[in-house]
């Protein structure tokens, strides 16, 4: 029998719990490689113990509080070199040692610089009241560059020759492309970013820093068909199909993709068993600015002790669940196999949960959704940024049509959605089988 090759995508605006359900996923599957497929270090994907312990994983894999788990970063990663190594000296305290040890990468990822963080910030902060949402890490600087066929850094190019010269190059162009920005990025958390722009000792610095990390540099192929003759691999994606690049409500959107393409781009040709597992809260969230059309004033009410208001991302905004927007996650990513259904613990506290079902439209925005009501968002084939963007302005004048959520919201939204909800999260550390089939009882 094939090995399998789990995928897990977030069918929301990220925060969905990935990290959660990924550290699940690769316990009850017995798998020993995690893959990441997408994103970079922007991620924050929670994990939270039945023994107590908690980190929110950015570049290594969700599944490595379970012992002698690997992570592989694919040639669609972002890799940010600085935080992975602190990240790897965090989990260390944390009591899972080696990580880097047990970690390859495809010597295709392109690199993220200081200088890329920096100038990411800086057009951020630009942005004043406009501002798209940034993580403030330096992915979308990184990968507008590979977009635009400027000279980007890949991973084996860490460890070759002339690395000082190109860091430096990069450093010039940055502050030559940013120096429009100096009167508009002038507060006090533009200062540090410029600083990183105009020292020439950083890139030597920087440099320096990386020496220990020591990457073991596997291309993607040659990994993935070792690891799936050992067993099964999960494959963790990043943020939400909301957020695609292509597919998401510009511009506030990632510059990576988002569905289950990467992965299955990567799995091609190796005959792996493939399994699609979309999960989503029981209730809308997003981070920082863009549409949220069941958006709640004020908020839900609901404790979210791992998504603070942050300097980058802006606040956490929470609203009913969104059918409409699941189901146009749904269509853009291909489709599911499994649902796994998060935070039931928290909406299940509220009196009375809602749900939208369809959306009432302002008659401005019939060109692109139609008169209304509607259930489901058009999926344009081909869209264009000046589309999606078009389409986004439309969602934040619709008027949601609300129902009540109901005791049995699994049920509900499995038959909403034509997908069986078959992993459930209840708490912390909780997400458990829910319907018998092809992954059995949970590990006792």
């Amino acid at each position: 029998m094939s090995a399998r090759a789990v995928i897990i995508a977030d069918l929301g605006f990220g925060d969905a719990g990935k990290g959660q359900l990924t550290h699940h996923l690769t316990r009850i599957e017995g798998a020993h490689l995690v893959v990441r497929y997408s994103g970079g270090a922007q991620c924050g994907h929670n994990v939270v113990t039945e023994d107590g312990r908690h980190h929110a994983f950015a570049q290594v894999g969700a599944g490595s509080f379970v012992p002698g788990v690997a992570t592989h970063l694919s040639r669609f990663v972002v890799l940010h070199p600085g935080a992975l190594a602190v990240e790897a000296a965090v989990l260390a305290d944390k009591g899972v040692p080696g990580v880097l040890e047990r970690l390859t990468v495809d010597p295709r990822a392109v690199v993220t610089t200081p200088f890329h963080q920096a100038a990411g910030r800086l057009r951020e902060l630009a942005r004043g009241a406009g501002r798209h949402g940034s993580c403030g890490v330096g992915v979308g600087e990184t990968r507008q560059d590979e977009e635009e066929g400027q000279e980007s850094l890949r991973a084996e190019d860490l460890v070759g020759d002339g690395l000082e010269a190109r860091l430096l190059a990069i450093q010039e162009r940055k502050r030559a492309a940013l120096a429009p920005l100096r009167e508009a990025a002038t507060s006090d958390a533009a200062g540090p970013e410029w600083r990183i722009l105009d020292e020439p000792q950083v890139a030597r610095r920087w440099i320096e820093q990386l020496r220990p990390l020591a990457l073991q540099l596997v291309e993607d192929e040659a990994r993935l068909s070792e690891a799936l003759a050992r067993g099964p691999v999960v494959f963790e994606g990043a943020q939400g199909v909301l957020l695609d690049e292509r597919l998401g409500f510009h511009p506030y959107t990632t510059w990576t993709c988002t569905t289950f393409a990467n992965a299955q781009a990567l799995l091609r040709g190796l005959g792996a068993e493939v399994v699609r597992v979309g999960v989503l809260r029981a209730y809308q969230v997003r981070h920082g600015p863009g549409p949220l059309p069941t958006e709640v004033a004020g908020g839900l009410g609901l404790p979210e002790p791992h998504n603070p208001t942050g300097p980058w991302q802006g606040s956490f905004r929470a609203g009913w669940l969104d059918l409409v927007l699941t189901r146009y996650a749904l269509a853009a990513a291909g489709g599911v196999d499994h649902l796994a259904l998060t935070h039931l613990d928290r909406v299940g506290a509220l009196a009375a949960p809602q749900v939208c079902v369809g959306y009432r439209i302002d008659p401005r925005d019939a060109d692109v959704l139609g008169l209304g009501p509607l259930d489901a968002l058009p999926l344009a084939a081909d869209p264009s940024l000046a589309h999606q963007a078009r389409l986004g302005e439309a969602l934040g004048r619709v008027a949601p049509i609300l129902a009540p959520l109901g005791p049995d919201i699994p049920g509900r939204l499995a038959e909403a959605l034509g997908a069986p909800v078959t992993h459930r999260g209840t708490g912390p550390s909780a997400v458990t089988v829910c319907l018998p089939g092809p992954y059995g009882p949970p590990p006792r």
